[in-house]
């Protein structure tokens, strides 16, 4: 296990998520982040926090059909921690001028903290969390 004194310093460096289309993805996160800091024809990358957000296409040839489902292995849904509830209400505000469909604001059942969530294109589930 390791030490207290280094996990209470750890943090996500970065996470990278496969998406189906780089174009319709980037238009997506670029409405809620801005701007990406870098972007080639098969990737995009976004800084939220000291965190990266890396989309990516597949490498080599995708499934027949393949989608994201939250109920296989692997990743169910990833969260950006909020501050406050003022910042989560700018976030819902921010959401609704860019026309993005989400939850609203509500509380977790699990944690009872504020909460908005919502689907990208590929149906991958973002969390904005209190």
């Amino acid at each position: 296990m390791l030490p207290t004194s280094i996990t209470t310093r750890l943090f996500i460096d970065h996470l990278v998520l496969t998406i189906q289309d780089i174009n319709r993805s980037a238009t997506f996160y670029s409405a809620i982040f801005g701007e990406p800091a870098y972007r080639n024809e098969g990737s995009v990358m976004y800084h939220i926090g000291p965190t990266r957000l890396f989309l990516m296409l597949p490498h080599g040839d995708p499934l027949p059909n393949d989608k994201f489902d939250p109920k296989r292995i692997g990743l169910e849904h990833f969260a950006i921690g909020i501050a406050s509830v003022e910042d989560l209400k700018e976030i819902e505000k921010a959401l609704n001028k860019g026309a993005i469909t989400h939850s609203g604001i509500h509380i977790d059942k699990h944690s009872g903290k504020e909460k908005i969530w919502l689907d990208d294109p590929d149906k991958i589930r973002v969390e904005f969390f209190t």
